[in-house]
């Protein structure tokens, strides 16, 4: 396919340029993919001219029947058609399904070592869903909006510039040069279908947050633009027709994770076809939540089993697999899906991860503790706008404690360091204070220190060799060596990725926000 071809439809073409598209798309078949979008491009090229022809007519009109000494007629602004929001675009045409992917192992970190057993080929042998038009086939339709990141921030050179040279020198050249090593490192290590290895879709999922936190898009990065275009179009092949994305561990934190990714990614497009995967992904999520406010593995929404299939009478809701389903839902509130529940869901999950919270600080798997999954539920309260919360900060207490390191364990946090401090870095980050700048100032040798470098290993985007790196820690459950260097630069990138504080207007919208901190939680319910 075609580099220039694809890159191309992120820029908007000249007027003349899209009337002789039109012009050639009327005379294709009308049931022809051409043809409709002409007829699209037609209403759309027509309405301009017809604003303003249309008023000139009728100020001709009142000026020609009116008398000679009437008072001159007042113009009228008319709207600019860049400022129209929405568009309805027709449905895509459904493609081939995809082939079912290879199992492997692959666990994300929790702290029991049992996993529920994978799925069988028999429960994966279903029909994958109809997938939509690929990049290349959507509208040159220019969005007129523009997205903040996961907090309100620009993601461009100039907000990575001066956030690593300001805010007293948060990131450093080292820190920038380290992470352009990794995103070369994905580039070269990225399969011909898009994707990363093992568990490809929650692995690939992770690539492509990557990418997206250093602003690399597709037609916009020269260097890197098609490789995150080929790892948005493998998420997208993978959706099944509800929604999922199932991946290899049997536990589905591939869903979270690659719906987590197509929210960074539609907001950073607004590509029509990522938005309507989003929504889909969602609707799983917001319907897998427990009256609790928790999930658990595959969004199961029901109350636990015991041997014998019956219902124990409780909700299981693991502090791990909540993380990612409300990094998913605060992604997807801020670029507005348009999904019910979705806000609601928000609000219920404060509830979920305090009653995994101990009274004296620190959050538990499945009941409170104070172990490495503390992080998680900081970060996560944060997100939700329940930055004063009494648990929040009786935890980021506990958290003091932690130091940078690519140690296999640590006392008190576990043995999966940097998942826990995946977490752990942007909860500092967003307290500020002595404590991040603390933190921040041993990671940044410790990390750029650990890095594993292979010189001269790729050509940039002027055919200039360069150096690629990666990441390989002592962590128990891990996908090894991607979910360990994605991990790692997203915290080196915590600075231009993070935005704002969470404890700001912008940051948190009121209807975002949890009725109460420390007492009962309101809950709204939709009828």
């Amino acid at each position: 396919m075609n580099k220039d071809r694809n890159e191309s439809v992120y820029f908007e073409p000249g007027y003349v340029r899209r009337l002789c598209t039109m012009v050639q798309g009327l005379r294709k078949p009308s049931g022809s993919r051409e043809y409709k979008e002409a007829r699209i491009e037609l209403q759309r090229l027509s309405a301009p001219l017809t604003a303003i022809l249309l008023p000139t007519v009728m100020v001709s009109l009142l000026i020609a029947l009116g008398p000679g000494n009437a008072e001159k007629v007042k113009t009228i602004d008319i709207e600019r058609w860049e400022d129209i929001k929405v568009i309805e675009l027709e449905k895509p045409t459904p493609q081939d399904p995809v082939r079912k992917e290879e199992r492997e192992e692959f666990v994300i970190p929790d702290l029991p070592q049992s996993l529920e057993a994978p799925a069988t080929a028999e429960q994966t042998a279903e029909a994958y869903s109809p997938q939509p038009q690929s990049f290349n086939a959507v509208l040159n339709i220019k969005s007129p909006y523009m997205f903040k990141g996961v907090l309100g921030v620009d993601r461009d050179a100039g907000a990575r510039g001066s956030a690593l040279g300001g805010g007293g020198g948060q990131g450093s050249r080292e820190t920038e040069d380290a992470v352009m090593r990794t995103l070369r490192w994905l580039k070269k290590t990225q399969a011909q279908d898009g994707s990363w290895p093992r568990n490809r879709i929650a692995m690939t999922g992770l690539a492509v947050l990557t990418f997206l936190a250093h602003a690399e898009t597709p037609g916009e990065s020269e260097e890197f633009g098609e490789t995150v275009r080929r790892g948005i179009e493998f998420l997208l092949s993978q959706q099944k027709a509800d929604g999922r994305f199932m991946g290899v561990d049997g536990n589905d934190y591939s869903h979270p994770i690659a719906t987590y990714a197509l929210c960074e990614a539609y907001g950073m497009t607004y590509n029509p076809n990522v938005k309507a995967a989003v929504e889909r992904a969602l609707v799983p999520i917001v319907n897998g939540q427990h009256p609790t406010g928790g999930w658990t593995y595959q969004m199961y929404p029901g109350q636990e089993k015991d041997d014998a299939g019956r219902e124990s009478g409780a909700y299981r809701d693991d502090t791990s697999y909540m993380g990612w389903c409300v990094q998913a839902l605060k992604a997807a509130h801020l670029v507005q899906a348009n999904v019910p529940g979705l806000a609601d869901a928000c609000k219920k999950a404060v509830r979920g991860f305090k009653a995994n919270a101990a009274p004296n600080g620190g959050f538990g798997y499945t009941s409170p503790g104070t172990g490495g999954l503390t992080s998680v539920g900081t970060l996560c309260l944060q997100l939700l706008g329940a930055s004063d919360d009494r648990a929040t900060k009786l935890s980021s207490d506990l958290m003091a404690q932690w130091k940078p390191s690519f140690a296999d364990k640590a006392p008190g946090i576990g043995d999966s360091l940097q998942y826990y401090y995946y977490y752990a870095t942007q909860s500092k980050y967003h307290f500020g204070g002595p404590r991040w700048e603390s933190w921040n100032k041993e990671m940044k040798s410790v990390y750029v220190g650990a890095q594993k470098i292979e010189k001269n290993a790729i050509k940039d985007a002027e055919g200039r060799d360069r150096d690629i790196g990666w990441w390989e820690n002592g962590d128990t459950h891990t996908d090894r060596p991607v979910m360990d260097t994605c991990l790692a630069a997203l915290q080196l990138m915590v600075y231009y990725r993070g935005g704002l504080r969470t404890t700001s207007e912008i940051a948190i919208p009121a209807e975002l926000r949890s009725a109460t901190l420390d007492g009962d939680i309101e809950i709204g319910v939709e009828i």
